[in-house]
Formats: structure tokens, C-alpha cells, sequence
């Protein structure tokens, strides 16, 4: 046992010894690896982190959350042509959604799309997300009031010019000054904003922070019933208890029944589930890991063919003194560890220095970017750790293995 530990140590500071007296080769080989390194690492730690924001914002959501409408949220075998003739989803499909299906514990309607300007005095602000939508999206998307309050149901029916707003919104319009009462203009018309939103951060989609929320009821007075052109939705929030699969069941046919759709035409809606939602987000992410993988792979395959080819070199110039030491009875094991542990060296440095880099984006991303999170897991940092070590392993190990099998004579012969 002894004797293997003294052939690994002195393999080891052979090794050291010949990476220090080719520093210019020893740096070009490890910027090879280090690039390979750093470029999955960073992939693969980037769409980490998007998943795991994207995760962080739907987790407040309910999964079973269902959004009723002419669009679907993910792929689907619709044609497109078909798609465009279905009917706009209407208020009147929410009245009769709230009152015929059983089971919903909450339900709104909604009209998506609305980029506004929103003025206050001599504030002015373009391109703000109004969203015009009934009170009930207060229970489904679990909103938080911090000043004033949500609008109630009955302003909801009836259309009342009020207005709730995001924090960071709030805080543009307002700068510190108490938002509560105070008068602004969207539409071209006058609205009191009655709430102020809880501060949410970076969200998937559009953050609350940056919304204005009025009831739908509201711009339907004045917007050709709120639609115009902009798709709307019925959004339902089940009762916890109920059997989403019936539920969803029940709710097609009875939608399918007030359409007046016969049984061999196929629906003229989508019923869009936020747990489809976040299945189809996990096979966009899957397939951006796959593409990171494949394209980072290259650079890493470049890195370890660099390695392979400076050993090789690396054998050629030390033939003679492979052929002394063989002479002087170093064993073929001794010869092959040698060059191993170059090898194995080069590509743990240099895997080491990629890791690095990556840390240091991440800590500045982290610096800058507020409302992104940048997440260097232990598992990608073990990953680079692996695969760095592996690259080192597979490049070294032919060319350390025609140098342990040289003849010490030739070997001598051929280096003078």
C-alpha cells in the first residue's frame, strides 16, 4: 500500500513539476476546459434560475385554476384557421359560467391586453398594463391590499371608475405622497384609485407592481362591451374538494350545451388549467437545459481534444528522459500516472477557474438585477467539478498510456 502511495505522490510532483515549466502551454490548455466548463455551467445555472423564478411566481397560484377562453395556453392540434373563427369569450359566458356550474369557489372575467397611459396632474406615464377584470381575481390570485382596498363585487357589477393599482406604479405616480382618493386619468376618463397592491417583485409574465387593475364592467360601458379586437377569459378557482377531472368535465359539456354546439362539432373554446401551464413551462426548460448541453458540449469537446493534443506533445519532447527513468526502473504504472495526473490537473484547474467565473456572474447579476435571482446550486458546482475531472481522465489516458509503453532503449535513442 505504502509503495502505491509513493508512486501516486511522486506521479504527482512529476506532473506539477512539468506544468510549471510549460506555463504558456499549461495556460492555453486550460483556458480550453475552462471555456467548455463555463459555458455549460452557465447554462445550465441560468435555466435553473429562470425555473426556479418562474416556479417562485406561480407558487401562490392555485394549479387548478382554470382560464376559459378562445386561445390556448400551449401547444394544441387545433388548426390556426379554426382557432381565429371562434368567438370571443364574453361577458355573458362569465354570468353564465358563475351561475350554472356547480362546484367554483371563485370565478372573474377578464380582458387581457389593455397598455395604457395613465395620468396624474403632471405625471404621465405610457404603456401601463391595465387590466380590466371582475372582483373575484382579489380571491383567485390571492392579491394583497396594503393601503385602501380591493373593489367589491358591487362595483365590480356595476362599473364603478375605480381603480387599484401596483406598488411600483403607485410609487411613479406618486412618489410618497398617500395614493388613496387621489383622482387620475385612463381611458381619457377620470378613475379614484380606492388600493395599493403589496409589492410582489419580478413575476412570471407582467408583475402586479407595474398593474393597474379596474372592473371590467367599467370599460365595457365604453369599449364595445371591453372587447374590441381584445381577447377576453372566464377565470374559475374550484372548490379544493372537487374532482378537477369531473369538474372540467362538467364545465365543457354545459359550455358546450349554452353554445348551442351539437354533439359531433368539436368546442369552440379552450379550457386552459395552470397546471398545463406549468408542464409546459417544465418542457420549455428541459429543452433549453438539452440545447445549453449540446451547444456548451462543443466547446468542452474543443477543450478536451486541446488536452489531449498538449499530452501528446508532451510525450514526444519527454521521450528521452521517459527512457532514462525506465532505465533507472520507474515501472510502466509510475510513467502512465504521470502523465494522468497532468492531464486530470489541467482539466480540474481549469474546470475550477470556469466555476469560478460563473460565482463571480453571479454574485454581480445578483448585485444588479433586483428582481432575479441568478442560483449557482452545489449540484451544477459538483457537475462542473465531475465533468472537468472526467474531460482531464478521457484526454489523458491514451496518450499516458502509449508513454508508460515505451521501450526505454528506443525511447532513449529516439530523444537524441
Amino acid at each position: 500500500m505504502l509503495v502505491y502511495l509513493r508512486v501516486f505522490k511522486e506521479s504527482f510532483s512529476f506532473a506539477l513539476n512539468a506544468l510549471r515549466n510549460n506555463k504558456l502551454r499549461t495556460f492555453l490548455s486550460l483556458l480550453g476546459v475552462t471555456v467548455g466548463i463555463f459555458s455549460i455551467i452557465a447554462v445550465l445555472a441560468a435555466v435553473d434560475s429562470l425555473d426556479k423564478n418562474i416556479k417562485e411566481n406561480l407558487s401562490g397560484l392555485d394549479k387548478n385554476t382554470i382560464y376559459l377562453s378562445k386561445y390556448s395556453f400551449g401547444p394544441t392540434d387545433v388548426p390556426r384557421w379554426k382557432r381565429d373563427n371562434f368567438p370571443q369569450t364574453e361577458y355573458d359566458d362569465y354570468e353564465f359560467v358563475r351561475r350554472n356550474i356547480p362546484d367554483i369557489e371563485e370565478s372573474a372575467y377578464v380582458i387581457f391586453g389593455g397598455s395604457e397611459t395613465i395620468r396624474y396632474q403632471a405625471e404621465t406615464l405610457t404603456n401601463i398594463n391595465i387590466t380590466p377584470i371582475s372582483h373575484g381575481i382579489y380571491t383567485i390570485d390571492d392579491l394583497k391590499v396594503v393601503q385602501g382596498r380591493f373593489y367589491s363585487e358591487l362595483e365590480s357589477d356595476t362599473g364603478a371608475p375605480v381603480i387599484v393599482i401596483g406598488s411600483n406604479l403607485a410609487e411613479n405616480l406618486f412618489d410618497k405622497a398617500n395614493p388613496i382618493g387621489k383622482v387620475v386619468r385612463v381611458y381619457g376618463r377620470k378613475l379614484t384609485v380606492i388600493g395599493v397592491l403589496k409589492k410582489y417583485g419580478a413575476n412570471f409574465g407582467d408583475s402586479p407592481d407595474d398593474k393597474g387593475f379596474v372592473p371590467a364592467n367599467f370599460v365595457r360601458q365604453f369599449r364595445n362591451g371591453g372587447v374590441d379586437g381584445l381577447p377576453g377569459a372566464v377565470v374559475i378557482k374550484p372548490k379544493k374538494s372537487v374532482d378537477i377531472g369531473a369538474f372540467e368535465s362538467v364545465l365543457k359539456q354545459k359550455f358546450r350545451n349554452y353554445r348551442g354546439l351539437k354533439a359531433d362539432e368539436e368546442d369552440d373554446f379552450f379550457v386552459n388549467k395552470l397546471s398545463g401551464l406549468v408542464s409546459f413551462i417544465d418542457a420549455i426548460i428541459a429543452g433549453l437545459n438539452t440545447v445549453g448541453w449540446v451547444i456548451s458540449g462543443f466547446s468542452l469537446l474543443v477543450g478536451g481534444f486541446g488536452i489531449a493534443n498538449i499530452m501528446f506533445v508532451s510525450v514526444k519532447e519527454r521521450t528521452n528522459l521517459i527512457g532514462i527513468q525506465k532505465s533507472l526502473g520507474a515501472k510502466n504504472r509510475f510513467i502512465l500516472f504521470q502523465f494522468l495526473f497532468e492531464a486530470t490537473i489541467l482539466a480540474v484547474v481549469g474546470g475550477l477557474v470556469g466555476l469560478f467565473l460563473v460565482w463571480i456572474i453571479s454574485l454581480i447579476m445578483n448585485g444588479f438585477v433586483e428582481d432575479f435571482k441568478f442560483v449557482l446550486s452545489f449540484a451544477n458546482m459538483f457537475l462542473g467539478f465531475g465533468l472537468s475531472t472526467l474531460i482531464g481522465l478521457i484526454s489523458g489516458v491514451i496518450p499516458a498510456f502509449s508513454a508508460s509503453k515505451l521501450d526505454p532503449v528506443e525511447a532513449i535513442r529516439t530523444g537524441m
